[in-house]
């Protein structure tokens, strides 16, 4: 059995990332995927919000959005980002950064079509991150769509698709005693990952 908590130059950080996000499932947690995603606004501040990481694999860490929502276009003008995962049960954090790409439609599509029907419409529904006049008003625009696809399949809309975090940089945290953390950061080359013990 992998030791979740062994840190080496030897370690794969997306493997041990991918471990850290089930060991999190396995303790019970409602959102093991949930992290804060950082991005940068198209007017220069930092904004920071919670996603749900839907896939992590060699390529990076997958999310997926309306793209005209505010963190689609601070992504879409500023391709960087940074995902910071908290698992108070297991007293450890994970911090992801990296440069933003968007995934294959054929990856969205995959995605969407997994969905629950009402998250399918509600994709339709919501023009995220704009002013809505009350929440009366966004069911009855759900209903909209509801009527409008009338029991049909509910296509992926074009401006709902994922976005990978290409990892440059990963950073394992491990609370210790008296605040004597654990910290394990790995960065990335062209020839591989580098690896450094950091202080607490």
């Amino acid at each position: 059995m992998t030791d979740a908590l062994a840190f080496g130059p030897d370690v794969d950080p997306i493997d041990r990332s991918q471990i850290w996000v089930a060991d999190s499932h396995r303790m019970g947690d409602k959102y093991p995927d949930a992290a804060c995603l950082s991005t940068i606004r198209p007017d220069g501040y930092p904004d920071g919000r919670m996603v749900l990481v839907r896939n992590i694999s060699d390529a990076g860490f997958v999310f997926f959005t309306n793209s005209q929502s505010m963190k689609g276009q601070s992504v879409g003008q500023i391709p960087k980002a940074s995902l910071t995962f908290y698992w108070g049960s297991l007293g450890r954090q994970l911090r992801v950064h990296g440069d933003v790409e968007p995934v294959t439609d054929q990856a969205s599509d995959d995605y969407f079509n997994g969905r629950f029907l009402i998250s399918q419409l509600g994709a339709w529904a919501s023009e995220q991150s704009r002013p809505v006049a009350s929440r009366d008003y966004l069911l009855q625009r759900v209903e909209e769509m509801r009527q409008k696809f009338d029991g049909g399949p509910v296509p992926r809309p074009p401006h709902w698709i994922g976005y990978c975090i290409v990892p440059r940089r990963i950073e394992f945290w491990i609370e210790g005693d008296y605040r004597l953390h654990d910290r394990f950061e790995y960065s990335r080359h062209a020839d591989g990952w580098s690896f450094l013990r950091l202080n607490p």
